[in-house]
């Protein structure tokens, strides 16, 4: 990934070497975390690259109302080529689901999103979902 600009800067998330954009949060996800985090998204999206994300989420409190309205505003146009969600509580796999719908009702973009128990459960749908995309694509080159 390119170095953050400064209005972009995500302290809580990371590119490993698979090209994944990790991120970790403590405590809630106010709106400034959402609109911090879409802004990395968004910009990897806009570069052309594939946008993957794995969420580790055993420490996560609740995704406030306000961090819901700014993912669906600000993730319009951006398409994920696959979310993994692993450590997730029920309440908040809940959240997450019906937010996704939400982004995707308003953006018009479905993708694939999918919890796990463990992060390498995560991590491996992830390189599957990778590598089926990958595949597809080199079919229809």
């Amino acid at each position: 990934m390119s170095e953050p600009r400064s209005e972009d800067t995500c302290r809580f998330l990371r590119e490993d070497a698979d090209g994944f954009l990790c991120f970790a949060i403590e405590g809630d996800i106010s709106e400034e975390i959402a609109r911090s985090l879409c802004a990395v998204f968004r910009r990897v999206a806009d570069s052309g690259r594939e946008v993957f994300v794995l969420s580790d989420s055993r420490r996560v409190g609740t995704l406030t109302a306000a961090a819901r309205s700014a993912l669906a505003e600000e993730l319009r146009g951006v398409r994920f080529s696959g979310v993994a969600v692993f450590g997730a509580s029920f309440s908040l796999r809940v959240v997450t689901t019906l937010a996704s719908r939400s982004v995707q009702f308003f953006t018009g973009e479905v993708y694939p999103l999918a919890f796990f128990d463990t992060e390498d459960e995560a991590r491996a749908w992830l390189l599957a979902q990778r590598d089926a995309l990958r595949a597809t694509q080199r079919q229809g080159a």
